[in-house]
């Protein structure tokens, strides 16, 4: 058994999470937390809400709430929507807390101690109307590398370049709107990257020939580039004060604690049952722990280069990175989603259309791996209405109402296996191991294609074997093609399981069973599995597993969530 630990890309307490949101770091990880669940690995599945720097202030201002409680609010409504998604976080906490503070504090000092923080005073701009500096995303302008004429003060959410407030060409305040700016000098604290480059260096270089080019051409680029001094505090009032002398009217730059909460929100979990977890057995000198992240190529940068760097500098054993899934973006039909222009569906609105299988599936076998993938309500009713009613509903319903009005609600007796049942099991065999080659690799899409494969083969089967046909005039030979067509059902469903875990309980559930009594999928047998349902055991035919998209709904959803076309 191996110990995995798992964290996605820590989503921004402001706001709800969209489709984007979810493919682009969340779902995948949750997909490949229960896949090494099912191959019997110890996994903790970390994950929270980054609650510090400008976009909480800007946004509990908006709302005209205490930052605190807006906080609150907004953790509370993530945590639904991801509960909503079937996402199974071991811990999900929040960056603002008192263990995630105290991490903060303890690296920096060890940065600090090891000569690695400089101190620094900047023009920083300064808005005469708001009477106040404007940090980071207080700012927003045009871009200076590509033109995008939103780009924010911390990074341009085009082209991903890193940026200071003071890049910005026609700067504006984020809060008022004002152009009454100027550059003002302020004390600030930098880290010194530069100084740590080449052990960063280094330690990317044992990345290449495993992490996927979307992560590790990004590192590459940031450091071909050469590092800069990158500054880690803000003149803010929402964050962690810095424990420095001289700047306790500052606080910590959001990414700089941000990350660290991972550690941080590891060290609540513990805290809710310290006598049977211990943060430090997945964090602190644990060679027995491999570690993957999750993450929107729009975050690659601090987590290949800023994050690593920090922990490097504390010159303390952190469990670094061993694998970085960086992700492309999904666009609502080739644009953003936004929920102020409603244009897109929300995880909280997409839960309330149709069962979270339907969106984990979809965006699962669409998962913007190598470039940047469109959502269309036209595409995914097509791949709904295809693979899961027309290939694997439909597989369920038709086997089970066929052997019930034929033969009983019992699996059937008789019959013995022949050439076709074996041939059935050899190639099989070959797409359950492809399946779990892939989904260990993070491979998500290839590995959903040998999925429907997989379903497509028992379809094959069932349409060779006539059952229909064959019950007219032996019984017994097409009792075993039914009892085997059972025991696809099963084996679909333990398949299926790290994608569409309701649907796959909901399949397992008509047989009498559960996938908490699953066989591991490490060492998987497909011969000896399609015989694990013997004869006699009792079986419920249910509901239909999936609802027809009707082209009358697609319209609909169109209007509602504002398609283009």
């Amino acid at each position: 058994m191996s110990k995995i630990l798992i964290t996605s890309a820590l989503p921004y307490v402001n706001g709800v999470p969209h489709l984007g949101h979810m493919v682009g770091c969340l779902l995948p990880s949750d997909v490949y937390a229960r896949f090494h669940r099912m191959l019997g690995n110890e996994v903790l599945y970390i994950c929270g809400t980054d609650e510090h720097g400008t976009p909480s202030e800007v946004g509990a201002a908006k709302e005209g709430m205490d930052i605190g409680e807006y906080c609150t609010k907004y953790h509370n409504r993530h945590r639904q929507a991801y509960k909503d998604f079937n996402l199974s976080f071991d811990f999900f906490g929040r960056t603002s807390s008192r263990e995630n503070q105290e991490m903060t504090y303890h690296i920096f000092e060890q940065l600090d101690k090891n000569g690695f923080i400089e101190e620094k005073t900047i023009k920083q701009i300064f808005s005469v109307d708001d009477n106040r500096f404007l940090p980071d995303r207080y700012v927003t302008g045009t871009c200076p590398h590509c033109g995008y004429d939103k780009a924010r003060g911390d990074q341009c959410e085009n082209c991903t370049k890193v940026l200071e407030p003071t890049d910005l060409i026609n700067p504006r305040s984020t809060i008022s709107g004002s152009t009454n700016l100027e550059v003002r000098e302020t004390k600030h604290l930098f880290l010194k990257l530069p100084q740590l480059e080449q052990k960063l260096a280094a330690w990317v270089k044992t990345k290449e020939p495993f992490w996927p080019d979307i992560a590790y051409s990004i590192a590459q680029k940031w450091l071909k580039e050469g590092l800069q001094e990158r500054c880690i505090t803000r003149d803010l009032k929402w964050g962690f004060p810095v424990n420095k002398a001289g700047f306790e009217d500052k606080v910590f730059y959001v990414w700089f604690d941000a990350p660290i909460g991972y550690i941080g929100i590891t060290r609540q979990w513990e805290a809710e049952n310290p006598a049977d977890r211990n943060w430090k057995d997945w964090w602190l000198d644990a060679k027995d722990v491999r570690y993957v992240e999750f993450m929107g190529k729009d975050n690659v940068p601090f987590h290949s280069i800023s994050f690593p760097a920090t922990l490097l500098g504390t010159g303390e054993a952190w469990t670094m990175v061993d694998y970085l899934k960086g992700m492309s973006y999904l666009t609502y039909e080739g644009g953003k989603f936004s929920k102020s222009e409603k244009r897109g569906i929300f995880a909280e609105d997409a839960v309330t259309e149709f069962p979270a299988d339907y969106w984990r599936y979809w965006l699962m076998s669409n998962a913007p791996e190598g470039s940047d993938t469109s959502f269309g309500f036209d595409l995914f009713a097509s791949v709904i209405n295809k693979d899961l009613n027309g290939v694997l509903g439909n597989f369920v319903s038709r086997v089970l109402k066929m052997t019930a009005s034929k033969l009983g609600e019992t699996v059937p007796a008789g019959g013995e296996w022949t050439s076709m049942e074996n041939d059935l099991a050899a190639n099989l065999q070959k797409h359950v191991d492809d399946y779990i080659k892939y989904m260990d690799e993070l491979e998500f899409r290839k590995a959903m294609n040998e999925l429907r494969a997989i379903w497509v083969e028992g379809n094959n089967y069932i349409t060779a074997a006539e059952p229909w046909t064959v019950i007219k005039t032996d019984e017994a030979r097409a009792s075993c093609i039914l009892r085997t067509c059972i025991n696809l059902i099963r084996l679909f469903a333990v398949m299926s399981a790290p994608i569409m875990p309701q649907t796959s309980e909901n399949m397992l559930q008509r047989l009498g069973l559960s996938l908490k009594n699953m066989p591991s999928l490490s060492g998987f047998d497909v011969k000896s599995q399609l015989q694990a349902v013997v004869a006699g055991t009792p079986f419920s035919v249910g509901e239909l597993l999936f609802e027809r998209i009707t082209p009358e709904k697609v319209e609909e959803l169109k209007q509602k969530y504002g398609s283009n076309s």
